[in-house]
């Protein structure tokens, strides 16, 4: 018999077990895949180790940076460049975002940028929102629900939802409020109004260019760090073993072992029942040498608003001109990453299609010949759970929502109680 059993190895699984093994429990994780780490995976295009999913995270209240310096990659944490991404809207030209902002919600409505973005008549709209009671639409289950009731749905359409929809893949009237801006909700009962809660937030979290960072050599070492320790404080990993049953206290493998000890459910849907549909994301990785982008003429990328013309991408990330470290690895080469719908998961032309979608975007005609090589990599993002059978136990994304940052605290959080309540 084991302490614990952790069926699924993606992040969440990994940092419970992890959590629970440095507190002396004896700990058995199980992965159906033959590798660790879920989404949070490498690939290499153009002869560059890239990451194959997500390649920042949310550096709000510190758990993942705090996991990273307990790995030894703390001085691997690296910020972005602070380029600035643009937006492309459904109709004109793209233009840079505003500056200062929460997921596109301005913290100054009447600022130019912002102005430049919806026009005067909706950047008054949501300024006004100031005089408005702060507990109108403070009970908002979405982020689009709450934006939209405070500041009208033109701030929602033409700045919020091509943000929530690059990051989040889904639209802002589908994120959990709290899920997508911790702390927003309270903020504006204490502030009083939507625009100076973001503006508290941004300002008691750090500048903007910090609130998302990444690992030099590619968020995927945090995987590399993670397995490493399971392994050398002897956490039992079993890879290639699925489970075709969990109970509360007890796991059978699909070839008919029993393993006994509390179960921590870390594998999306295993429960099921109570998983909101989930969707399938695509991200095309292009590697081009065209020096012309070496100026980086839509800074660190550019997120799309929905209807944009000619254009089936949700979002492009110049990624050699956000990571210093990948634009040294990548000696003069560009890398284009550009999140698609499941539609194009099998779509044969792809590589076209992301081709045609960057030069669209930046601005910059990429020539076929510029293409050094060119990679895919389609992910299934679960849905939340809405509820969990009595006395099961289950961290990730289907729980702690969407991200690294969301994912490890709520994995460390539950972890830490069970070890608190098992010392009690």
């Amino acid at each position: 018999m084991t302490d614990f059993v952790v069926v699924g190895g993606g992040v969440g699984g990994l940092v419970a077990a992890r959590r629970l093994v440095l507190a002396g429990r004896s700990v058995t994780l199980l992965e159906a895949s033959e590798r660790l780490g879920g989404t949070v995976t490498s690939h290499t295009v153009g002869g560059i180790v890239l990451d194959a999913g997500a390649e920042s995270f949310a550096t709000r209240g510190g758990t993942v940076v705090a996991l990273a310096k307990s790995l030894g990659l703390g001085d691997d944490v690296v910020e972005p460049l602070a380029e600035g991404a643009w937006l492309q809207p459904a109709e004109g030209a793209a233009f840079r975002l505003p500056e200062n902002s929460l997921l596109g919600i301005p913290s100054w409505p009447l600022a130019s940028d912002v102005i430049a973005a919806i026009g005067f008549r909706s950047a008054f709209r949501a300024y006004v929102e100031s005089l408005i009671p702060a507990p109108y639409g403070a009970k908002s289950v979405t982020l689009g629900e709450l934006v939209r009731r405070r500041m009208g749905s033109d701030v929602v359409d033409r700045l919020v939802n091509p943000i929530v929809r690059g990051v989040h893949s889904v639209d802002a009237d589908e994120l959990e409020l709290d899920a997508a801006a911790p702390g927003l909700r309270k903020a504006l009962l204490r502030v009083g109004y939507l625009a100076g809660a973001v503006a508290d937030l941004r300002q008691t979290s750090a500048r903007a260019g910090s609130a998302v960072a990444g690992i030099r050599g590619g968020v995927h070492r945090l995987v590399d760090n993670l397995g490493s320790d399971l392994s050398r404080f002897g956490v039992d990993v079993r890879l290639g073993v699925s489970a075709a049953s969990v109970e509360a206290d007890s796991v059978t493998t699909a070839d008919g072992e029993r393993i006994d000890g509390t179960v921590i459910v870390a594998a999306p849907g295993l429960l099921g029942g109570g998983t909101a549909p989930g969707r399938r994301v695509v991200l095309a990785t292009l590697v081009v040498d065209e020096p012309r982008l070496d100026a980086a003429p839509r800074g660190t990328g550019v997120l799309v608003a929905d209807g944009a013309p000619g254009i089936r991408a949700r979002a492009l990330t110049h990624a050699t001109a956000k990571w210093r470290w990948l634009a040294e690895a990548a000696e003069g080469k560009h890398v284009l990453r550009l999140s698609y719908d499941a539609d194009a998961a099998d779509d044969v032309d792809l590589a076209e299609i992301a081709r045609a979608d960057a030069s669209a975007l930046l601005g910059v005609p990429l020539d076929p010949s510029s293409t050094v090589d060119f990679a895919r990599v389609a992910w299934y993002r679960p849905g939340r759970e809405r509820y969990t059978p009595n006395g099961m136990l289950v961290v990730g994304e289907t729980i702690a929502g969407t991200g690294i940052a969301s994912i490890v605290a709520q994995s460390e959080a539950l972890a830490g109680s069970l070890v608190d309540d098992s010392n009690g």
